[in-house]
């Protein structure tokens, strides 16, 4: 509401100054320091440009890996972002309520596999599924599509499949564990979740009256661009650093070992961070390992991930994000364990 206006003393008396109401931000008050953050680090990075230790071949190497993952990931959360603008202003709000079964538990495997119609990564993922959940689609059927979305869809079982030639049970063991994975994380949410957990951010949602539609998906896809963009980029910060400091030495000591093998693999998806569209490409050069060590890299990845934690603490809260992902993570190595065992 407008401040009330504010009575001034003059030479000649007293007057009425107007005092204008105060502009409402587009972006909440942390992410703006983020953003302020990162232009002040760009802009001291260009200053020092010219310096001897910015050449140095680590620091190139940073700086390649974090470009790399950066723009690998942007086109595909430019979709999810426009999907998560068209769904708030264009779609009616009760559409997928009508379309999901009714029951929680029947509407969370329908969600998993309805991530198969998404050709994109993970950064495309989370603001549809925050589109989902504010359009009345439970948390639980959001969460489902959230997972399976970046691991099932059409692009990435053909990556999959090229990368591993003449092996179609790689493929179908990477469908068979991401939806497992998705499925019941979706039913664990429902069972264990807690609404105080999940905070989505206030956004500009949903069709107003008196506002034309095509605003509507501009404020909403300009809203989540800058938002996800922000945490993007500090994910693929974390990941290049993680990429520069660990040696090769490391990789070649955990392969001859079964169970750590796995373990390594699912930490080196979460800190890799590389896009689901090509991490098959990268499961496939690592030649050492097993072939359910790698399944496992391929299951955990499109899920859990520095970026997409961050992407996830971003929209959801950081108490959802650190609790979401580490049972993420648990689950998708069983399954990959569970499916990697039955199929390869």
């Amino acid at each position: 509401m407008p401040k009330a206006d504010e009575l001034v003393d003059t030479a000649g008396g007293v007057a009425v100054v107007p005092v204008s109401p105060p502009r409402r931000r587009l972006l909440p008050r942390p992410f703006a320091a983020v953003i302020s953050t990162a232009a002040g680090a760009a802009a001291v990075a260009l200053a020092l440009a010219g310096t001897h230790w910015l050449n140095h071949p680590a620091v190139e190497a940073w700086r390649t890996v974090c470009l790399a993952i950066t723009v690998q990931a942007l086109p595909f959360l430019l979709l999810g972002t426009v999907l998560s603008g068209a769904i708030n202003a264009f779609v009616p709000a009760d559409l997928f309520t009508r379309v999901l079964p009714r029951r929680p538990a029947l509407a969370v495997p329908v969600a998993g596999v309805a991530g198969a119609v998404l050709p994109g990564c993970e950064c495309a993922s989370v603001p549809v599924a925050n589109s989902l959940i504010r359009r009345g689609v439970t948390p639980a059927a959001a969460f489902a599509f959230l997972l399976s979305a970046p691991a099932i869809n059409p692009v990435v079982l053909t990556a999959t499949a090229v990368a591993f030639p003449g092996n179609p049970a790689m493929v179908a063991a990477r469908l068979l564990a991401s939806l497992l994975t998705a499925a019941v994380m979706g039913w664990l949410w429902l069972w264990l979740g807690k609404e105080e957990w999940l905070r989505p951010a206030a956004r500009h949602t949903g069709h107003q009256h008196g506002h034309h539609r095509w605003t509507e998906f501009r404020l909403g896809f300009q809203y989540d661009f800058l938002h996800a963009g922000g945490f993007l980029v500090l994910g693929a910060m974390a990941a290049a650093t993680f990429n520069v400091m660990v040696p090769r030495s490391v990789l070649d000591a955990f392969s001859g070992s079964p169970w750590l093998s796995v373990l390594f693999l699912a930490a080196l998806a979460v800190l890799l961070a590389v896009c689901s569209e090509a991490d098959a490409f990268v499961a496939a050069s690592l030649t050492g390992f097993s072939p359910t060590a790698r399944l496992v890299f391929m299951v955990v990845g499109p899920m859990v991930d520095l970026k997409l934690i961050a992407l996830q603490a971003g929209t959801f809260g950081r108490a959802f994000a650190w609790r979401f992902s580490a049972a993420t993570t648990v689950t998708a190595v069983a399954a990959g364990i569970l499916i990697g065992g039955a199929l390869l």
